[in-house]
């Protein structure tokens, strides 16, 4: 099979724009040779991309990967071309989609400083695990973390595996609560789940295992300690309302001293916590580590030795 780069350019622009028409207007292109180009496109793939209906083009779930894939294909076309045509020097790139975490996010900081002063375009995203693996197969994202229960451990890397991507261990903790200093609990030595009941939880609204059943999430994934929950998609905010409501807690993955002493907050173990998770860097099967992928891989594996152990 030999795939027609032109073919490719007008399957994502029609999958932009949702609409034959619309492509063939942004392309100067007649819509019959766009729509005879989508049919062999399709015919040499062996899937269907499009679903044609009365309300334009609708991408198929098969043709929401094969976009994915060809929108990289054609932006890596267009910077060898902007190299060796216009002499122009490609910038450096680093994306990385990664859970909430201090310390992902400090060693993100340091590995931030190790960029030289060459052009360059760096993404961090912090979000669940499901759209990180997402992001990695489909948005460009050179690598990724994921964060999950020690319990899903063979669910992940049965879906990991069928996606063609690679994991590796980064970290293996137990959640820890984090708290206001003047939170009564503070000074409690031993904290047990029936001593948070009183308080409000923080949470993070995006569950790491969205692909699993929200029933199973709910019991696996979530505290039922307190039947009062503030949901939260802005990590720094969880910060302030810590800090400044000493009647609420949050299950967080170990935090550094710095962060503690910038927010008047303190992290205490509960001793009935078992529960283990795992953060596993992951890329697609066959990448090679960057200059800049191994330098936040450095900076993270230092930071991990520091916060937690």
């Amino acid at each position: 099979m030999g795939l027609n780069i032109l073919h490719m350019k007008y399957a994502v622009e029609v999958a932009r724009l949702g609409s034959l028409s619309k492509a063939a207007e942004s392309l100067l292109i007649a819509q019959p040779n766009i729509s005879r180009s989508i049919k062999e496109l399709e015919a040499d793939l062996g899937i269907t991309v499009f679903n044609r209906s009365a309300k334009g083009m609708v991408l198929t779930p098969e043709g929401e990967e094969f976009i994915g894939y060809a929108q990289n294909i054609l932006k890596q076309i267009d910077e060898v071309e902007m190299f060796y045509k216009q002499g122009a020097f490609v910038k450096q790139k680093f994306s990385v989609s990664v859970p909430r975490a201090c310390y992902i996010s400090e060693a993100f900081a340091a590995f931030s400083k190790s960029v030289s002063n060459a052009p360059a375009e760096i993404f961090y995203t912090e979000t669940n695990s499901q759209q990180t693996v997402n992001n990695v197969l489909n948005n460009d994202y050179r690598i990724g973390i994921i964060r999950y229960a020690e319990n899903h451990d063979k669910f992940f890397k049965a879906m990991l595996e069928e996606k063609g991507l690679c994991y590796e261990l980064v970290a293996e903790f137990k959640y820890v609560l984090l708290i206001s200093a003047e939170n009564p609990l503070a000074q409690k030595e031993n904290i047990v789940f029936d001593d948070l009941s009183p308080f409000t939880e923080v949470v993070h609204a995006d569950s790491s295992v969205s692909s699993l059943p929200l029933a199973k999430v709910t019991k696996d994934e979530l505290s039922d300690n307190s039947d009062r929950k503030i949901y939260l998609f802005e990590r720094s905010a969880q910060f302030d309302i810590l800090s400044d409501n000493p009647e609420t807690f949050m299950w967080v993955s170990p935090v550094s001293q710095k962060i503690l002493d910038r927010y008047g907050l303190v992290q205490k173990k509960c001793i009935e916590n078992r529960k283990k998770y795992k953060d596993m860097l992951i890329y697609k099967n066959g990448y090679r580590f960057s200059d800049l992928d191994k330098n936040f891989i450095t900076s993270l594996i230092e930071s991990r030795r520091k916060n937690i152990n």
